[in-house]
């Protein structure tokens, strides 16, 4: 998957517009971020990448670059 499908991805999940988010930015500056962000990232990795991820790798984000990693299927 590309980074600009896990963007897109994102930015649904975040319920936020097209473009809105970059992979150099802050995860903190991302609009919407918050723990049920992050629960509902742990899904969204779980069903697109079959991936288990745990609230350490969670806690550990902290870019936009850093989920996209988490997302590498």
């Amino acid at each position: 998957m590309t980074d600009e499908k896990k963007i897109e991805l994102l930015e649904e999940m975040l319920e936020l517009d097209p473009g809105s988010i970059n992979a150099s930015m802050d995860i903190n500056e991302v609009e919407n971020w918050d723990s049920m962000a992050q629960l509902s990232l742990i899904v969204l990795i779980d069903e697109e990448c079959g991936k288990r991820v745990t609230g350490d790798d969670i806690k550990n984000i902290k870019t936009v670059q850093d989920v996209l990693d988490l997302m590498e299927c």
